[in-house]
């Protein structure tokens, strides 16, 4: 089954999300965590959940990225939060929606502002109500005035 590219890459943020969580709660491993994402969850029936086929490479791309330049986007990211406020704070699926978000607008010059932060704004809808959602969008909006012209 063909789908189109666009749908193939949301189902890859999406996954990536689940990925880095899953690596945040568990220690997983990278390579341990890309296998078993690509041997059991993309594109796989769970528990009566179909899951979108996902653009492997893409996927591949945003986990390993945010895991090789986490330091740097934390960097980034704390900047961008409230005084007060520290990614520890912060609910563990949105760090890693907003670390998936900030590695696109850092490294993935070929995906247009707009669609990185719409995407994680939409993948925000799936786990919080539009609170959190708006959230996503101030914060990754002022991240991309800082790192993109």
């Amino acid at each position: 089954m063909n789908i189109p590219r666009s749908q193939a890459r949301s189902a890859a943020r999406l996954a990536a999300v689940q990925a880095l969580y899953q690596q945040q709660m568990e220690g997983t491993a990278l390579a341990r965590l890309l296998n078993e994402f690509h041997q059991h969850r993309l594109g796989m029936e769970i528990d009566d959940d179909q899951y979108a086929e996902a653009e492997v490479d893409f996927f591949d791309d945003l986990v390993a990225g945010v895991d090789a330049r986490r330091e740097e986007i934390d960097g980034l990211l704390a900047g961008k939060l409230a005084e007060g406020w520290t990614l520890a704070r912060l609910d563990k699926t949105m760090l890693q929606i907003l670390r998936s978000g900030a590695y696109e607008l850092v490294a993935r010059a070929d995906v247009p502002t707009a669609t990185a932060i719409d995407e994680y704004v939409d993948v925000a809808k799936a786990f919080f109500d539009d609170r959190e959602a708006k959230f996503v969008n101030g914060i990754l909006d002022a991240l991309a005035k800082e790192v993109r012209n």
